[in-house]
């Protein structure tokens, strides 16, 4: 009786390791599911930057730097796997859409939506995920002048490339990009300023200890090629915590910790 005993308390353990393990290895995929922008994981990122000072001049009617500034985003993920596709890829639809507290040109501030961007990306079967852990696609990307104010848009139709990669062969690590570089060609009025922008978002997550993680993924940098455009370089760091309930329900929580953006204008 007490071998039998002693059998099902190891038997017990091993089970108990086992599920501890698993969840684990849950917890870790979510991370990397939650990070990765070539993800087939449906998801919506929900996420507001408020502004407190801003950089620019200063006349007899307005002065920007005394203005506070916010943009609010919802980015919904939205993967459409084979057969349910055009061609026989993955496809990856992202769009991007913007409520922004930007200055107003009568003084002060005001609250409109922005444009909205979107890329289409298909992921390419090659190279082999599972042996080299890459992964990339490419894809049109788009932004229509649905801004509702002058001052919130760019009142230019664009269209150009995209192009995401990611690397997954480091265990605990991902790393990646997307990169995209719309570019106008029709405008809401001749007054509207031709628009080519190179644009990357660049990707990391590092797995820490337990169910953190600490995450960079929603810095997106701009760069216009243009005479006297200007290139942002934003950085951001976020850390997070990783919940899994029981189930095939799995969620993921994390909080910013801090960002910092910096502009300057480059001249050619």
């Amino acid at each position: 009786m007490l071998l039998i005993g002693f059998l099902v308390a190891a038997a017990n353990s091993v089970a108990i390791a086992q599920t501890q393990a698993s969840v684990q290895g849950q917890e870790e995929q979510l991370e990397r599911e939650f990070t990765d922008p070539l993800t087939t994981m449906p998801q919506v990122v929900i996420r507001d930057s408020y502004t407190p000072a801003n950089y620019g001049p200063c006349n007899r009617l307005a002065c920007v730097r005394d203005y506070e500034t916010n943009q609010f985003i919802v980015r919904p993920l939205i993967p459409r796997i084979p057969p349910h596709t055009l061609l026989p890829l993955t496809q990856l639809i992202r769009p991007t859409f913007a409520l922004v507290t930007v200055p107003s040109s009568r003084g002060g501030t005001r609250t409109e939506f922005g444009d909205l961007p979107i890329f289409d990306i298909a992921v390419l079967p090659w190279p082999d995920r599972h042996k080299t852990g890459l992964l990339a696609g490419v894809g049109p990307t788009f932004v229509f002048p649905t801004a509702t104010s002058k001052s919130a848009g760019q009142g230019a139709w664009q269209a150009g490339p995209a192009l995401g990669v990611i690397y997954t062969g480091v265990p605990g690590l991902l790393v990646g990009f997307i990169a995209q570089n719309p570019i106008s060609f029709a405008y809401t009025s001749p007054h509207r300023l031709p628009q080519n922008t190179f644009e990357f978002q660049p990707v990391l997550a590092l797995h820490l200890w337990g169910k953190w993680y600490l995450r960079s993924a929603e810095a997106e940098w701009s760069m216009g090629w243009r005479h006297h455009s200007p290139t942002m370089l934003p950085l951001s760091l976020g850390l997070g915590r990783t919940l899994v309930h029981p189930g095939p329900l799995l969620r993921d929580s994390g909080w910013c910790i801090g960002s910092l953006r910096r502009s300057h204008l480059r001249r050619r």
